[in-house]
């Protein structure tokens, strides 16, 4: 079995990460109480609405980072030159199209 290769953001803002930790642990909590909820046989619609809350969290987790990608490690990879941007391009519209839908 091949081993994956880890890879690192090119420059993290630590204001965005702490935000996005503190974001991550808020929806942490979130999805114990609708584990909570499911275990005291909670109203399905007031579950469902909460995980609809959960995903929109999620989501806003996804933009920041996809804004913190474009903002350093594609602006980094373009700046690299032009073989290097197109991986960096091909990258992007790949993590639009399989994760973003």
């Amino acid at each position: 079995m091949m081993k994956k290769t880890v890879r690192h953001a090119v420059r993290v803002d630590p204001r965005a990460k702490d935000a996005n930790l503190r974001r991550l642990k808020r929806i942490e909590g979130q999805v114990r109480g609708l584990q909570r909820m499911i275990e005291d046989d909670r109203y399905c619609p007031e579950i469902i609405a909460q995980i609809a809350s959960v995903q929109q969290a999620l989501r806003g987790v996804g933009r920041e980072l996809l804004r913190q990608h474009l903002t350093h490690c594609v602006a980094d990879a373009s700046h690299k030159g032009p073989a290097e941007a197109e991986r960096s391009y091909d990258e992007l519209l790949e993590l639009v199209y399989r994760h973003l839908r």
